[in-house]
């Protein structure tokens, strides 16, 4: 029998998913020889035997991967046979010349077999916080460096115990090779102290358990940083959670044991549930049930959406499992529990989650009443992510823990680019190759320490995607950190800079997500972008290829009196648009008090009152014009309270028509939606008028968008901008558009919103540098 040697590279996620032990079961079956290694490219492996076993192994490496795998290329390479003898897993390879091709898995939640394990009276791991296997468990977290090696990892001080040392070296058992595998005698541990620090005494989890149902707030260590938790049923430890973090309104995520457990409280779709119980757990915006809005009193205060997710950590499925009783085997988890806890992101005055129980004690003084905190490291932070559903698809609000560390392909391969990403939701791009990495969320640029997260991740990825860039791409805005940033970084490592407008990048994200070199049309609506033009812009139909984008239409400009200050108080928006409609009488009338007249005298002078074609500020100037919302608590609240309005009567009584003559499009391309806002009043059906504004929204833009598209030929739009978070827009007119003959592109795997602008500024980047 002809023998044959090859020697094989594996890239994608690869490391820290169980492909070596994989790789090695594959060899034994097949009665290879060689060895298999992790490296910076991801997984080597020598393999000499009989032509056609070679032949399957390469066949399966992609066929059956593990579950956590992402395979992105096989590629072989035909050596002369060496005669080896037997098939073992290597020590890791040193750095590439050419760099690292591999990248970390992501965070994942427990597998089948560790909650049963977990859950085992009779097993060494009973009631383990930090069980895991190959299959489960952190990764992109504890990961200092590649290759992904334990001592690459925060498990480094934690050595094996003999029995674990076993598990780790035998093929035959799931922990083969399973970086961040330990046990209660040689893993890390947890503890539990009170707001000054000191020791309470008894079992952590028993004793958080305890506290939580006794109304107090305890900080609670996850994967990527510290919980806010207390009991969601408890309406004055809500109350005092809200104050304590001064978070007035905004509304907080709840954590359930299972889908039955949420069931009281939101109703969810069997789409909505895989979402839920897949392995990246993110928060899923659900539907709330009347009584269960009444039920949580201050979780999500007027709203019908309410943010959950179930167990993530052994941490979290600890507690769950000390509230049932501490059963024995994991049948538990398959019926409803009482225990709903609040989980909030602790990260006070919006500045970076808490990471360490350093941290937790110094910026949660004054917030929380214990700390449930352990001796792992967290090595970067890594908040939740937020999804919902859109119909038969998914969009991100937030794209962070689970989700952050898997590459985005790439039609082409081609120059590194780090991109700098926008100032609000922010995030980092860096390419290579044929893909790109966006950070997990940072958040908005407007404090220090979130400004040194931001560094901090953007040193983080370089280093570990092993990349030097090629080019720099940031913000046209000059005042931006982002912006400052970049062109720093560009300076001090000689490189060239490319300034990429914000509602081209919004456009451009989708044409790279969805591998688009044509030309498109690109509708961008949000709150606000700095335009070429130096103006504020947020309402724009573009058309754009690659890195050339033409303005051919925009919103008509409202003013903005007082600023940024109109973006928070949207009944300055109202005011705005009455004064433009001759109706600066019933300003003060609808607005009683002292601003209001100051606010005529602005703008009749024309006093800092600068334009915007801001769509966001629209949906402001609607809830306002409907009394829905004057002051804003938290970002974007008027236009989710006008949505809500919008929805209540069309699931009552369906869509209502559009209003005719509501809006005008002029020759220049300008869409003007006066007409519409000059019907709306706060004293008739507020939902029927603010589901009208969204019908007749909606066939505005349709039309707006259809005569472009004759206009120019173009059939294909791509929607971006965080104005398309809003359901009813975004379905009600990618179906119009769709029954038009049009293809709608949108994004599916980031964000619609800022947090997707990274990405688009690196697209733009890459076409500008091969155009």
């Amino acid at each position: 029998m002809d023998r044959i040697a090859r020697r094989i590279r594996v890239t994608g996620i690869v490391q820290g998913v169980g492909f070596r032990p994989f790789v090695w079961r594959l060899a034994q079956e097949l009665k290879l020889a060689g060895w298999v290694r992790n490296d910076a490219e991801g997984v080597e492996i020598a393999a000499e035997g009989a032509q056609a076993e070679v032949e399957t192994l390469l066949h399966r490496l992609r066929a059956e991967a593990p579950p956590l795998a992402r395979i992105d290329t096989v590629h072989a390479e035909t050596l002369k046979p060496a005669g080896l003898i037997g098939f073992c897993i290597a020590g890791s390879g040193g750095n590439s010349v050419t760099g690292a091709t591999t990248a970390i898995g992501p965070d994942v939640a427990l597998c089948a077999d560790c909650l049963a394990e977990l859950f085992d009276p009779a097993g060494r791991r009973w009631r383990h916080a930090f069980i895991t296997c190959t299959h489960c468990g952190p990764r992109y977290t504890v990961t200092r460096a590649l290759p992904y090696d334990r001592p690459q990892t925060s498990l480094a001080p934690f050595p094996l115990c003999p029995d674990c040392a076993i598990e780790y070296g035998s093929p035959a058992n799931r922990r083969f090779h399973a970086e961040t595998t330990c046990c209660p005698l040689c893993g890390p541990h947890l503890s539990l102290v009170d707001a000054h620090g000191e020791a309470i005494a008894g079992d952590p989890i028993a004793e958080t358990l305890r506290l939580l149902l006794s109304g107090a707030i305890v900080a609670i260590k996850g994967l990527g940083g510290f919980h806010l938790a207390c009991d969601a049923r408890n309406a004055e430890a809500v109350a005092h959670l809200r104050w304590r973090k001064n978070r007035e309104a905004k509304p907080f995520a709840v954590m359930a044991a299972n889908v039955a457990s949420l069931a009281p409280y939101a109703g969810s779709s069997l789409q909505e549930q895989a979402l839920l119980e897949s392995r990246e757990r993110p928060v899923v915006l659900l539907r709330t049930r009347p009584a269960g809005a009444s039920a949580l009193p201050g979780v999500a205060p007027g709203l019908l959406w309410l943010g959950a997710m179930l167990p993530t950590t052994p941490i979290h499925f600890l507690l769950f499992h000390e509230a049932a009783g501490r059963p024995g085997g994991s049948e538990w988890l398959a019926t409803s529990q009482d225990l709903l806890l609040v989980m909030t992101s602790a990260n006070p005055g919006d500045e970076p989650i808490v990471r360490t129980g350093a941290e937790a004690r110094t910026r949660l003084a004054g917030i929380a009443d214990a700390i449930l905190d352990h001796d792992r490291d967290i090595v970067c932070r890594c908040d939740d992510s937020v999804l919902r559903t859109q119909g038969q698809s998914t969009q991100f609000i937030r794209r962070s823990r689970g989700y952050s560390s898997a590459a985005i392909p790439l039609p082409h391969a081609g120059p590194s680019v780090l991109a700098f990403g926008a100032h609000l939701k922010s995030s980092i791009c860096v390419t290579r190759g044929s893909e790109a990495f966006l950070s997990p969320h940072i958040g908005d640029l407007d404090n220090a320490a979130t400004c040194d997260f931001f560094d901090e991740t953007l040193e983080r990825m370089l280093d570990l995607l092993e990349v030097k860039p090629d080019v720099v791409a940031h913000d046209l805005h000059p005042d931006y950190y982002s912006t400052r940033a970049a062109i720093a970084f560009a300076a001090r490592h000689g490189l060239p800079s490319v300034a990429v407008a914000h509602h081209h990048a919004h456009i451009a994200a989708v044409c790279a997500e969805h591998g688009r070199r044509a030309p498109l049309l690109g509708l961008a609506l949000d709150g606000v972008g700095l335009g070429p033009d130096g103006a504020a812009w947020g309402g724009e139909l573009l058309s754009v290829l690659g890195a050339h984008c033409q303005r051919l239409g925009h919103l008509r400009p409202l003013p903005l009196p007082g600023g940024d200050r109109a973006a928070r108080e949207p009944w300055r928006m109202a005011a705005a648009v009455l004064h433009e409609q001759g109706r600066q009488a019933e300003i003060g009338a609808r607005f009683p008090g002292a601003a209001a007249a100051t606010l005529v005298t602005m703008l009749e002078r024309n006093i800092n009152c600068p334009r915007t074609s801001s769509m966001g500020r629209v949906f402001d100037a609607a809830a306002g014009l409907l009394g829905l919302c004057t002051h804003m608590q938290y970002e974007a609240q008027a236009a989710i309270l006008l949505e809500q309005a919008a929805t209540r009567h069309i699931e009552r009584q369906g869509w209502p028509p559009a209003l005719d003559g509501g809006w005008i499009i002029s020759r220049a391309g300008q869409l003007d939606l006066l007409p519409v806002l000059a019907q709306l009043e706060g004293e008739s059906d507020i939902d029927l008028q603010a589901a009208r504004f969204h019908a007749t929204l909606v066939a505005a833009l349709a039309e707006w968008v259809g005569q472009a598209a004759q206009s120019s030929g173009l059939s294909t739009v791509a929607f971006g901008g965080g104005c398309f978070f809003n359901a009813l827009l975004f379905a009600g007119l990618r179906q119009s558009l769709e029954q038009r003959g049009m293809i709608v592109l949108a994004p599916t795997s980031l964000s619609p919103g800022d947090a997707g602008i990274a990405l688009g500024q690196a697209w733009v980047a890459i076409e500008s540098l091969e155009s």
